[in-house]
């Protein structure tokens, strides 16, 4: 088997093809069939147009992959009495001209409105602000807005592909704020790699936001942006690789231990992958009272004993003081509780599940193809997760950084911090009543209303509790 044929047709890689079909019977069934024998899915067909000798149809399908489309096509080709007229990558339409837009609030349809929204009017507002310059949190877009923030060094599983190819990326960032949280998101994809001219920049751009959301830069130089721009900034700045990760990893990590029984001050952990979002993790597992983690990269355990540790992972030593006996993933899943993956595909084999402790919990998100696959690993384990939406429990950032930004921003609270964080996890875990939990349902859908709500109101109450909330509820 192939790799392409390794994975599901799914909505990502759709496309609609249109053909023009002769009129006779059996022929929407061999078009039809031909696509089922290649491997695609029919999501939808419907007629363009209908004539005496010709049926124009838009057959809309689900593929693996670009190749896996093509293959569609030329099987609907070589039929005879079907002509492919044109096809269409849905992912690519949905792109066309980007995904958002600027949107005035107020309309400008009078001379009044013009005077109040613009010139003189607002010179009134500019004034106001020049002496108090923190209304500007009420009397403009900075109230609701954040900055997506990249320089495309880290994008999803890519890599570094740069600034403009980023966008995309950000842009969705921006959209699921949006539809998620009624946020304004806005992309801002930095043509630059250099540290100092990040920060700079990022600050210089600061007082139009509320937020900054880092997105997708490269470890290590992801932890010197964040750190110096919460120096700097009074507003909240949250790299989400990390600490969205790791809210949404501890929210489906609660679950999945109320389901076995067990403590977060009792179980072993192994973490694969000491990246930003590895590191993250580990750091709030250990604020909550995890005291067993090791952390493991691909040569190894991650401890003392390492003579090739860079400063990030000589801090992550430091922090875990790992009791690591083994030298391998392997070995040190013997008697381990949790296993969470953040690195390489395929890693996991069924005799590594077989040595953990009982019930043993495994989150594999790596990203496109997880540690081990799910129906692999099903019967072996008590609990599993991913990061893919086609296997229950994904872990999703998307539950996250919506409703922290909400609640942020709805509070004005200068920064986000570790309690918040905490307090957002706890809030998406308890979404889900105790008497709904299962196995596959340790994290509520990303389409549930209710998460936005209580992350948001969670971290507005904890920004009261710390005194860092700026705004009176």
């Amino acid at each position: 088997m192939n790799a392409s044929q390794e994975y599901l047709p799914t909505a990502s890689n759709s496309i609609t093809v249109r053909v023009h079909i002769d009129n006779r019977p059996g022929m929407l069934a061999k078009v039809t069939s031909a696509i089922g024998e290649e491997g695609g899915n029919i999501g939808a067909i419907d007629i363009v147009r209908a004539e005496q000798e010709e049926l124009t149809r838009d057959i809309t399908i689900n593929t693996r992959s670009d190749e896996h489309a093509r293959s569609i096509v030329d099987a609907l080709r070589s039929i005879q009495g079907v002509s492919v007229v044109n096809t269409s990558d849905r992912t690519f339409l949905l792109h066309l001209g980007g995904k958002l837009e600027v949107a005035s609030k107020t309309p400008l349809r009078t001379r009044d409105q013009l005077s109040m929204a613009y010139t003189p009017g607002v010179a009134r507002v500019c004034e106001a602000l020049h002496e108090t310059p923190n209304d500007a949190h009420r009397l403009t877009i900075k109230s609701n807005t954040v900055a997506v923030v990249s320089d495309g060094t880290a994008v999803l599983g890519l890599g570094d592909i740069g600034a403009e190819a980023a966008i995309p990326v950000m842009e969705g960032k921006a959209q699921l704020l949006k539809e998620f949280a009624g946020v304004n998101g806005f992309p801002v994809c930095l043509d630059t790699t250099d540290v100092d001219e990040i920060v700079e920049t990022v600050c210089r751009i600061a007082p139009v936001f509320g937020g900054i959301n880092l997105e997708d830069i490269a470890a290590p130089r992801c932890f010197e942006v964040e750190e110096r721009l919460r120096e700097r900034l009074d507003i909240p700045v949250f790299h989400d690789d990390q600490h969205g990760t790791a809210v949404v990893t501890v929210a489906a990590l609660l679950n999945a231990l109320a389901i076995v029984d067990k403590s977060l001050s009792e179980i072993s952990v192994v973490m694969s992958g000491i990246g930003a979002a590895g590191t993250a993790v580990t750091e709030m597992l250990l604020q909550m009272g995890v005291e067993d983690i090791v952390g493991v990269d691909s040569s190894g355990p991650v401890t003392a004993e390492r003579s090739d540790l860079n400063a990030a992972k000589k801090q992550y030593v430091e922090m875990t003081d790992p009791d690591a006996d083994g030298e391998t993933l392997s070995d040190l899943l013997e008697g381990a509780d949790v296993f969470i993956g953040l690195s390489a595909p395929d890693i996991l084999e069924v005799a590594d599940l077989e040595r953990m402790a009982r019930d043993p919990i495994v989150f594999a998100m790596a990203n496109p193809r997880p540690e081990i696959m799910p129906e692999v690993a099903y019967p072996h384990v008590a609990v599993m997760a991913t990061g893919r939406s086609d296997y229950p429990n994904q872990i999703n950032n998307v539950l996250c950084f919506p409703g922290l930004f909400k609640g942020a921003l709805s509070c004005h609270t200068a920064a986000i911090t570790d309690e918040m964080k905490i307090a957002a996890a706890k809030a998406i875990a308890d979404t889900i009543a105790p008497e709904n939990l299962t196995a596959d349902y340790i994290v509520p859908s990303v389409f549930d209303q209710e998460v936005v709500k209580q992350v948001a109101k969670a971290v507005s109450e904890t920004a009261h509790q710390q005194g860092v909330a700026r705004k009176r509820t």
